[in-house]
């Protein structure tokens, strides 16, 4: 008990300070805050260097990982942000022609209002790329923003966040807190009026439950178990590649990593054929946790005990700290392997007979973060697409195009809720205002709590068939009504 007490008055007295410093912020206009966004992107750029060591001494990516997994996505994200953001938060006048008859002559605002103070538990796995992209959209939205890091990447979270503060940005405004797990229990008790949390969907329910209590809002960005759909007229070689790519970038812990390759039958054979030297000769990948090597050793050796079959007689084996990349073929929907989240290099290659056929199966996984489709058919991509419960899609690549700066990124079901990145990211750390002005004297709803009951409803009567009156004829009779309606009132 004494070290929670002793955890809260300091976070308490953060959660002040950026209240304080996010009330002035706001205050400025979105151009003059991109300025600092401005100022942030070159500086990702001058010490990409010093990124890049962090990164290798937290998880021990090397130069082309760290550059292009994470620099150079975030420096595409900040770039829109600084072309787009003073539009796509500018205020908006609702057009005229929308108004009802009844209303004139009301005019109306949209505002788009920071949400105020926001909490940010980051991730590790893309430590620079993801928790810089919402720091920065929140930060434009004039929101203040308390950052937790993961425990795993305090170094990279050390680097980017001062470069924040180099950047121009108040150091109230936006502070890094210690990288420990307490600190992320601590955070979701505080006085917040926004949370984005990326991480594991046991660790979003336990934080959701907590922060519904407190009706506090939330952006949940959790885990994945993405299905792949390869057809008859796919290219197979290609579709292989990228189930392979898919698979093992990051070493397979990306949470929209191909989990579930589920492959037409008339091709089955030559897919698990392209797939086959990739895996047989594939040295093991190094893993950041050894719970990631345990849960994929356990979910492998299960698929085989229930018929799967893994490719190249690899073992799942290892040393605990590496995993060597495992595919197991014929696999069943059914099984733990494709319905469980995991967070190392596996992935489960399962055939279908038809498009029915591969939606049955992939509705046993219940995690919709990403999918991706592989066909000439353009048509069928799109029409597959809408019945997939995902929130990001690709057609004929995987993982790559959900880095689009311009595109939200977020997921459905057990894999969260709410987006982050692009237009839609940006604007969910807002909430919209409506500020309605109204001139003259015109107000015929007042008229309706004074007079007869018989004159009130003669009233409504009128104001109901003048709006909505199917002919000309109608709603002219019923402005007739009307004027004798105000006129009794009066």
């Amino acid at each position: 008990m004494e070290t929670i007490r002793t955890i809260e008055r300091p976070l308490a007295a953060r959660v002040e300070r950026c209240r304080r410093a996010q009330e002035s912020w706001a205050r400025h206009s979105v151009k003059d805050r991109l300025r600092c966004v401005k100022a942030l992107r070159r500086l990702v750029v001058f010490e990409c260097d010093a990124l890049c060591q962090a990164l290798a001494r937290d998880i021990g990516k090397n130069s082309q990982e760290a550059i292009g997994g994470d620099l150079l996505p975030l420096a595409d994200a900040l770039r829109f942000l600084v072309g787009e953001a003073d539009r796509l938060l500018r205020s908006k006048r609702v057009p005229k022609r929308l108004l009802p008859t009844w209303m004139w002559p009301q005019r109306d605002t949209i505002h788009r209002r920071p949400r105020g103070v926001v909490g940010i538990i980051g991730t590790w796995n893309y430590p620079v790329y993801l928790n810089g992209v919402q720091v920065a959209q929140a930060l434009t939205a004039g929101n203040g923003v308390l950052w937790k890091p993961s425990e795993v990447a305090p170094a990279s979270a050390a680097a980017l966040h001062g470069l924040f503060l180099r950047a121009g940005f108040p150091e109230d405004l936006v502070q890094l807190l210690p990288a420990l797990r307490e600190t992320g229990r601590e955070l979701a008790e505080a006085d917040l009026d926004h949370v984005v949390f990326t991480g594991s969907s046991a660790t979003g329910q336990a934080l959701a439950a907590t922060l519904g209590s407190r009706l506090v809002s939330s952006s949940l960005e959790l885990s994945g178990c993405d299905a792949m759909f390869v057809f008859e007229d796919a290219d197979v070689q290609l579709a292989a590649r990228a189930a392979w790519f898919g698979a093992t970038l990051n070493r397979g812990q990306t949470c929209i990593a191909v989990r579930r390759a589920f492959v037409q039958r008339s091709v089955y054979e030559a897919f698990v054929a392209a797939l086959h030297p990739l895996a047989a000769n594939a040295p093991p990948l190094p893993q950041t946790l050894p719970a990631q090597v345990e849960q994929a050793e356990r979910l492998v050796q299960q698929a085989v005990a229930e018929g799967g079959q893994l490719l190249g007689a690899r073992s799942p084996a290892t040393d605990g700290t590496t995993c060597a990349p495992l595919v197991v073929v014929d696999a069943r929907p059914e099984m733990a392997l494709c319905r469980e989240a995991t967070f190392a290099p596996a992935l489960a290659v399962l055939p279908f007979e038809d498009v029915d056929d591969a939606l049955e199966m992939n509705r046993q996984c219940p995690y919709g973060l990403g999918a991706s489709i592989f066909t000439r058919q353009t048509k069928l991509a799109a029409a597959l697409a809408e019945r997939l419960p995902a929130g990001m899609v690709a057609i004929n690549d995987v993982i790559v195009p959900t880095t689009h700066p311009a595109t939200p990124f977020g997921g459905v079901g057990r894999s969260g809720w709410g987006v982050t990145q692009g237009v839609e990211g940006l604007l969910e750390m807002t909430v919209p205002q409506v500020v309605s002005v109204r001139g003259g004297k015109f107000r015929p709803h007042y008229d309706m709590s004074a007079g007869s009951a018989l004159s009130r409803d003669e009233l409504v009567r009128s104001l109901f068939a003048f709006g909505h009156g199917a002919t000309l004829g109608q709603r002219i009779r019923a402005s007739w009504r009307l004027v004798k309606a105000l006129w009794r009132g009066n």
